[in-house]
């Protein structure tokens, strides 16, 4: 997809956008007949043939909308019409929209072509489709682009790795995928194997890993700006392929879907392309401790005491509670062995998230007033949303163990999102910028392009507009 600032006299493919209050003022100038048909309302779509070739009438709603409502615009818009677009040069009449608003516009169009599997063959993907768009000049249309791609290019990798069935994303196939990705976008690439693991000692990441036929991968991803005193930013996303629950086995109703319980890694690899491809002025450092949760004769089992990375014992009561032992590791190598201004863990990590928010919003944990605010704020702006809730030293008291410094669960049938969230805050090794966000309830649901349940790219957008806007 081009973007050019220039207007021909003939196009066979007009899209024509609207407001309500635009359209009331103007639909005079119309036939009369697509006024039955066409309000400007959001999502309203009114396809009109004529001899010259067609106009799609696409209705954005009240002009009080927000920016990320003109990208859900558009990806509706390319969900529904993609098949019937053709690649053509061809001319946007958007006068109600400001630049952000056409770069969501923009995005929202690569998007929207998503399908599993994927493959860019769309319109919108042909090198002769352009939009021609006279209100921008040609070097912010080139600006917006390439963000555009780039940002679809992130969410693609995020939807796509996270929708592969449980037999097509084993370890050692991320890990390759992983190792490529490294090399095409020159970062570096370290991973740890099950014995050097053990030699490292990172004893809570091996404890779930253990039950594998597959050996460990706990993989390290690092993208280096060449601009000096840059931020830096730590993420470590939950990387289990696939989660069983292990011994403490989980419903079979609805176990296919734990073929999404790596979401946060692939938030965070998504985030990882999008920086890599607009050379953000930014350091990332990312932790991916990537396993299955499986059951085996080596599987670990509830009643196991286990020592983490920081020398923390871990009272395992439910295996099913395994993502927060491999976030342990994961935060408390990044604090002790890397220098990070901001260290943020993502992770589909609780049932609790998801009875409390439902698909709404993630739940937000930090000990950092202004990460917290950052969050919840970019959160808002890209309609990822995030809720904050307490990290009070009273829900600390509910993973005090008889037989180790912890448990990896409290007994109470409550709160478990913050028994999650105050596990984890004694591995960050007093990291003063920290955030956890839990993501069950968002990375995986209804969306647009599937009859079932299916990735929606939750964080990529999040993260990248954070990291990309953090000054």
């Amino acid at each position: 997809m081009k973007l050019i600032n220039k207007k021909n006299k003939n196009y066979t493919q007009v899209f024509h956008l609207f407001t309500e209050e635009e359209w009331t003022k103007t639909s005079k100038n119309f036939n009369k007949n697509i006024s039955t048909f066409f309000t400007g309302k959001k999502h309203e779509v009114f396809v009109n043939a004529h001899e010259e070739g067609i106009t799609y009438f696409v209705g954005i709603g009240k002009s009080t909308l927000q920016n990320f409502e003109i990208q859900q615009v558009a990806v509706k818009f390319s969900q529904t019409q993609k098949g019937k677009v053709q690649p053509v040069p061809t001319l946007v009449i958007a006068d109600c929209l400001n630049e952000r608003q056409f770069e969501e516009f923009a995005k929202g169009l690569l998007i929207g072509t998503y399908n599993y599997p994927f493959e860019k063959t769309h319109a919108f993907w042909n090198a002769k489709f352009e939009l021609h768009f006279e209100n921008l000049s040609q070097k912010k249309l080139d600006t917006i682009g390439k963000k555009a791609e780039a940002l679809s290019n992130g969410q693609t990798a995020c939807q796509e790795w996270l929708n592969k069935p449980a037999n097509l994303k084993k370890p050692d196939t991320f890990s390759l995928y992983l190792k490529n990705l490294a090399k095409k976008y020159d970062l570096k690439y370290t991973s740890f194997n099950r014995k050097k693991c053990e030699e490292l000692g990172l004893g809570a990441y091996l404890s779930v890993n253990q039950g594998s036929a597959y050996d460990a991968a706990f993989t390290i991803i690092e993208y280096k700006t060449n601009v000096k005193n840059a931020v830096t930013f730590g993420l470590v996303g939950k990387c289990v392929l696939f989660d069983t629950g292990g011994i403490s086995l989980k419903n079979p109703d609805n176990m296919h879907y734990m073929k999404s319980d790596m979401g946060g890694a692939t938030a965070v690899l998504g985030t990882l392309i999008y920086a890599a491809e607009m050379q953000l002025p930014v350091n990332i450092v990312a932790i991916l401790p990537i396993t299955d949760n499986a059951i085996s004769e080596n599987a670990f089992l509830p009643s196991d005491v286990i020592t983490a990375y920081n020398g923390k014992t871990i009272e395992v009561l439910n295996t099913d509670a395994e993502g927060r032992m491999i976030l342990a590791d994961g935060l408390s190598y990044m604090a002790k062995n890397f220098k990070t201004d901001f260290l943020i863990d993502l992770a589909t990590l609780t049932g609790s998230s998801v009875r409390m928010f439902g698909d709404t919003c993630g739940a937000l944990f930090s000990n950092n007033e202004e990460l917290k605010n950052l969050l919840i704020k970019t959160g808002d702006k890209t309609n990822q949303r995030l809720w904050n809730l307490p990290l009070w030293d009273v829900w600390k008291d509910d993973i005090q163990s008889d037989v180790a410094d912890i448990k990896n669960i409290s007994m109470k049938p409550i709160g478990d999102c913050i028994i999650a969230a105050k596990f984890l805050e004694q591995f960050i090794e007093n990291h003063p910028k920290w955030a956890h966000l839990d993501i069950a309830g968002v990375t995986f649901g209804n969306v647009g392009y599937a009859k079932e349940k299916a990735a929606t790219g939750f964080g990529v957008q999040l993260l990248a507009d954070l990291i990309e806007n953090y000054h």
